[in-house]
C-alpha cells in the first residue's frame, strides 16, 4: 500500500541531484600538486577513476588531497574503503600535513578556480540522469521542495538555471546557512503545521544517522540515495535499518507515493 506524498521534500544536492566527482578530483589534484610538488603535474591514467571509486570514504574536504597521495603511493582501494580514517591520519603525520593546511589549500584552489573561470568550474559538475525532469515535475506539485546543501546556494542556482529550472517554488539552503543539517531540518519543521509530513533524501549515511538521533525529528522519513557518495557496506547498513529507506535512482524517478513501498527498508 502506498502512502501520501509528503508536505515537504528536502533534498541534499551533491550526491543526490548533482554529481560533482569530476570537480572534486580536479580540485584535489591541484591541491596535491601545490602541497607535494610532484615532478609530473598531469594525473596518471586511471587515477581519476580510482578517486571516484574511493571518494565516498571522505568525511571532510581536507582529506581529498590525502586520498590522491595514498592512491599514488599504491594503497589499495580495498584498504582505503575499509580503513580510511586510520590511513588518512597516518599519512598526514608521515608527510607533516595538518588538517588546517590541507583544508586551506583545497579551499584556495577552489576559490581561485571559481574567481578565474566560474563557467569551467560549473562545467565539471553534472546532474544525475533523470534528475532535472523529475525536479521540474515536483515543482508543479503540492509538495514543497527544499534543497539543503553544503554547497553555496548561488552555485546551486547557477547549475539549475543552466537547465531552466523554475525557482518560484524552490527553496535553497546552502553553505551560507552555516548549520548542521539536523538543525536545518528542525528549523524547517518548526515552520510547518503539526500535521505536515517531512521526507529527507541524503547520500551520506552519517548525516541520516545524525538526524535519526534527534528525538524531535523522529517523524521525518529518511532516504539514502544509493547512487551518491556512499559505499556498499553503508548501503547494507541502511538496508537493515528500519528507520532508513534505501532509494535507487530508478525509484527516485517514480511518483513519491510509491517510494516507501518500493524502497528497501526492512
Amino acid at each position: 500500500m502506498s502512502v501520501l506524498a509528503p508536505t515537504v521534500l528536502a533534498l541534499d544536492f551533491d550526491g543526490v541531484l548533482c554529481n560533482g566527482m569530476k570537480e572534486y578530483f580536479q580540485t584535489s589534484w591541484r591541491a596535491y600538486c601545490n602541497l607535494w610538488q610532484p615532478d609530473e603535474t598531469s594525473p596518471p591514467d586511471g587515477l581519476a577513476e580510482q578517486f571516484y571509486r574511493t571518494r565516498p570514504v571522505i568525511e571532510t574536504g581536507w582529506e581529498m588531497p590525502l586520498l590522491v597521495r595514498s592512491l599514488l603511493l599504491g594503497t589499495s582501494e580495498a584498504e582505503i574503503l575499509l580503513h580510511w580514517t586510520t590511513i588518512a591520519k597516518q599519512q598526514a603525520v608521515k608527510d607533516g600535513m595538518e588538517a588546517a593546511q590541507l583544508a586551506a589549500e583545497v579551499d584556495g584552489v577552489r576559490d581561485r578556480w571559481i574567481k578565474r573561470d566560474v563557467e569551467s568550474w560549473l562545467a565539471e559538475q553534472e546532474f544525475y540522469p533523470g534528475i532535472i525532469p523529475q525536479l521540474k515535475t515536483w515543482l508543479t506539485s503540492d509538495t514543497e521542495i527544499i534543497i539543503i546543501s553544503t554547497k553555496e546556494g548561488r552555485f546551486i542556482q547557477q547549475l539549475l538555471q543552466q537547465h531552466h529550472v523554475d525557482f518560484t517554488k524552490l527553496k535553497i539552503l546552502g553553505k551560507e546557512v552555516k548549520r548542521p543539517k539536523p538543525e536545518t531540518l528542525r528549523s524547517l519543521r518548526s515552520e510547518q503545521a503539526s500535521n505536515a509530513t517531512f521526507w529527507f533524501v541524503e547520500d551520506r549515511l552519517q548525516t541520516l544517522q545524525a538526524v535519526k538521533q534527534q528525538a524531535d525529528l523522529a517523524d521525518v522519513k529518511l532516504f539514502l540515495a544509493e547512487w551518491g557518495y556512499n559505499t556498499q557496506p553503508e548501503r547494507d547498513l541502511a538496508a537493515h535499518d528500519a528507520q532508513i529507506y534505501v532509494l535507487s535512482l530508478q525509484h527516485f524517478s517514480q511518483p513519491l507515493e510509491t517510494w516507501i513501498t518500493e524502497s528497501s527498508a526492512l
